[in-house]
């Protein structure tokens, strides 16, 4: 478990699943004993990994505009997963409209505007160090004029530690009210992904994940630890670079490279 990147206090609670389900349990002659434990250890970490799922498409069809702010540490793929999340959208007809919250960082702004013009969609910017709040606050009151379905808000990479931006994000939750809050995170994260999200999620309560460059992660047992510390669902990892490489999360994806 601890090879496959799962954290210590999660690895020690499987294996202690483990042992309970499988010592001392018959196996009939005909079985063969391998394919038996591999069978008990899927089970046991399917269990473990369930939380409430959130059916993305679904939710976006629950109001108009639908608001999505998605956060999370520097680095971590936002503004492609927010691209890639536009590109989902509007495969299943529905409108978007971007909010260049990301003030912060250098080229942000133009990042994001590469992709709005290459998916065809509008982007609401402001000057760099604009309030992040007014930005998404325009982007909304866009959507509400021109009926778009859906927005999508880029914020800045922050670590956890950060008291000064966690406290803009608290402000951004607090006047925009997004109907998802997302935290984006890198697969092969580890143990430092679990601070971070704790951390986020006490701040503005997070309600799922996306995990990318799981193309690049061995294992990808980040995604055991997030689920059983967390209880929050992962929505969907991406797999790649293109604006297709976004699928939904199911725990057997995990759960067959692990074991």
């Amino acid at each position: 478990m601890l090879e496959a990147d799962v954290e210590q206090e999660t690895a020690e609670k499987i294996v202690k699943e483990i042992r309970k389900e499988i010592v001392g349990k018959k196996i009939e002659k005909r079985l063969d004993i391998n394919q038996f434990v591999k069978q008990e250890i899927k089970k046991i970490l399917a269990e473990i990994m369930k939380t409430n799922e959130i059916n993305f498409l679904k939710e976006t069809g629950k109001k108009k505009p639908f608001i999505v702010l998605l956060l999370g540490p520097n680095g971590a793929g936002k503004t492609t997963s927010i691209a890639k999340l536009c590109h989902l959208l509007q495969k299943h007809k529905k409108s978007v409209i971007l909010s260049a919250s990301d003030t912060f960082r250098a080229a942000s702004i133009e990042q994001l505007e590469k992709h709005s013009k290459a998916l065809g969609t509008r982007m609401v910017k402001h000057n760099y160090g604009a309030d992040p709040t007014a930005v998404a606050f325009d982007a909304v009151e866009a959507a509400k004029a021109n009926n778009i379905d859906v927005v999508l808000i880029d914020s800045a990479g922050r670590q956890d530690t950060n008291k000064n931006l966690l406290n803009e994000l608290k402000k951004m939750e607090r006047v925009i009210k997004p109907d998802l809050k997302i935290f984006v995170a890198e697969a092969f994260a580890g143990n430092a992904l679990i601070e971070q999200a704790t951390q986020f999620n006490q701040a503005v309560g997070l309600d799922g994940f996306i995990l990318t460059k799981i193309d690049t992660d061995a294992k990808g047992g980040t995604a055991i630890s997030l689920l059983y510390k967390l209880k929050k669902p992962i929505l969907f990892v991406g797999t790649g670079q293109k604006y297709e490489d976004l699928i939904e999360f199911h725990s057997s994806f995990i759960i067959d490279r692990i074991v």
